[in-house]
């Protein structure tokens, strides 16, 4: 429980054939339509229909609106502006302005308009990288977001394999719960015939009643489970549907198809080049780079052509032809001295530089560390399955053999209760070590960048130009 409930909070963020054609048809999945669910087809759910992807995506909208935001200063402007309305002279002015013209109103009708278009055309190349920045800003998202992909697909694994591990359990404690059934009722018609003892019934029973207590709890963790898979498929209400069954877990997988994840200077070097959370920090550093020399432009001038055509009335609500003029010219500014804003600005580009330059390195590391680690545990999971499969070989030899002395009254029935609570243990961790092994093998694959491959993520969105 305590584990589905981590899965939950860290990211929060089997198909029929009929489901693949419908899959081919829509580009989506159809949860009615799903029978049998195994952990690839869940992931592609999950990749479909998680609202944390959404809001990625939404993340690498708004760059790339920001991006065209920068572009859009490249190209000139045009504004418009007009106004009119109703004015009254003061006393003071109409008395003034009757002097000269008898006939003038004390009350008048004003009216302006106004166009004018400017270029910016030099600003010592402030623009060009603030143009960089945005398109650095919008690669680092995109990578941003395959990274979220990448770590999704990952807890999906996780999570499935843990219900995959609930669902082993219940068909162990189901298996065992029929085991002592079988020997309750043997043991009750040995007491009937009066071959048997009180004692052996009542142990039996209680026995039984154990087995039904570990059923259970199994059903309880299993059901939990799904909650926690049913999150992270973005499922609503995090229920996964009663028609869905997971697929059982595989207890014949070869364990070591996969001896190519072994090499950890291979695998770093694959890592260091694939991860997309790396390539983000790295886009991140040109970007900051860009944002350097941004600063530096304000040191520049900055030239902008600006023509403007305009009039004022107060003679009607518009101004006529005649009331109109134009203008044509060059506008040159530049700042001398801005008490360091400059210096500053500069200062604190590099610094985000620097701060971005450290958290890359210190990324680099983290990998490495993570990719070696994941191997240990894939090397340590793969012996374990091992042991496992020939421990249980044993231990079923030895529950047989206790089963038939018991049955022949050669043997005591604690031998037998000994022997059939080894061989329940024993499933139970060949259960834990394939899961672990399974898990093991997926965090390797994420670690590395490899865990994508099996998606056709053909919608990944390309850096807007």
């Amino acid at each position: 429980m305590k584990q589905s409930i981590i899965i939950v909070i860290a990211l929060c963020l089997l198909a029929a054939p009929g489901q693949t054609r419908e899959m081919a048809k829509t580009g989506r999945y159809d949860l009615a339509q799903i029978e049998l669910l195994d952990v690839e087809t869940a992931q592609r759910i999950a990749l479909q229909d998680n609202p944390g992807l959404g809001a990625a995506q939404a993340r690498l909208e708004q760059a790339r609106a920001g991006l065209q935001q920068a572009v859009a200063a490249d190209k000139p402007r045009v504004d418009a502006n007009a106004s009119t309305g109703l004015g009254r002279y003061s006393d003071t002015n109409y008395d003034s302005l009757i002097l000269s013209d008898s006939s003038a109103d004390q009350n008048y009708e004003a009216g302006s308009l106004a166009l004018q278009a400017s270029w910016l055309l030099f600003d010592g190349y402030a623009r060009k990288f603030q143009q960089e920045q945005a398109r650095y800003g919008v690669q680092s998202s995109d990578e941003s977001r395959r990274n979220i992909q990448r770590l999704l697909v990952s807890a999906v694994a996780d999570a499935f394999f843990h219900a995959q591990l609930a669902l082993a359990a219940i068909e162990i404690a189901t298996a065992n719960k029929a085991f002592y059934e079988r020997q309750l009722q043997d043991a009750e018609s040995r007491l009937e015939v009066g071959s048997g003892s009180l004692s052996d019934v009542l142990n039996m029973k209680v026995q039984l009643n154990s087995a039904q207590n570990s059923l259970l709890i199994s059903q309880r963790d299993y059901e939990a489970a799904r909650y926690a898979l049913a999150a992270l498929l973005g499922i609503a209400d995090s229920v996964l549907p009663k028609t869905i069954q997971l697929a059982a877990l595989d207890k014949d997988c070869d364990i070591f198809a996969d001896k190519g994840l072994t090499d950890g200077e291979k695998l770093i070097a694959e890592a260091l080049q694939a991860r997309p959370d790396l390539t983000a920090l790295a886009m991140q550093i040109k970007g900051a780079e860009s944002a350097i020399e941004q600063a530096k432009a304000g040191n520049w001038p900055t030239v902008q052509l600006v023509g403007q055509l305009d009039g004022s009335t107060t003679d009607g609500l518009a101004p006529g032809g005649e009331d109109l003029g134009a203008s044509l010219g060059v506008n040159v500014s530049w700042n001398l001295y801005s008490g360091g804003a400059v210096d500053a600005a500069v200062l604190e580009a590099r610094q985000a530089k620097r701060e971005a330059r450290y958290a890359y390195a210190d990324l680099r590391n983290s990998i490495a560390a993570e990719v070696q680690q994941d191997i240990v545990r894939l090397a340590a999971a793969r012996e374990q399955v091992r042991l496992q499969r020939e421990t249980v070989e044993l231990v079923e030899e030895n529950r047989k053999l206790a089963k038939s002395e018991y049955e022949a009254g050669s043997a005591s029935l604690v031998r037998l209760n000994e022997a059939q609570r080894d061989l329940t243990a024993t499933y139970g961790q060949l259960a834990q070590a394939l899961v672990s092994y399974q898990q093991a093998r997926h965090q390797l694959l994420a670690a590395v960048a490899r865990n994508l491959e099996p998606f056709s993520l053909a919608d990944k969105s390309q850096p807007a130009k």
